[in-house]
């Protein structure tokens, strides 16, 4: 689940036109973990997915594919 919500997260930063470097910069995060959060090696906190889904003018249920947050953090291991 986490590998299908990482692709979102790189499809709607492509078509916002940024780089991750600039995706991370807007978040206030480190490249690498917007490179985690885009593998779907990395469970995002609710705060995050908050915060990804507005810079990228996003809704959340969106990024979330018809997730809860919740369901997405219990289906995956580890968190951030």
């Amino acid at each position: 689940m986490l590998d299908a919500f990482g692709r979102r997260i790189r499809a709607y930063r492509k078509l916002k036109r940024l780089t991750q470097v600039e995706l991370a910069e807007q978040l206030g995060v480190s490249i690498a973990i917007v490179g985690t959060l885009e593998r779907g090696t990395r469970v995002p906190s609710r705060q995050m997915i908050t915060h990804v889904a507005t810079v990228l003018q996003v809704p959340e249920a969106e990024l979330l594919g018809g997730l809860t947050v919740e369901e997405l953090v219990e289906a995956s291991p580890g968190g951030f």
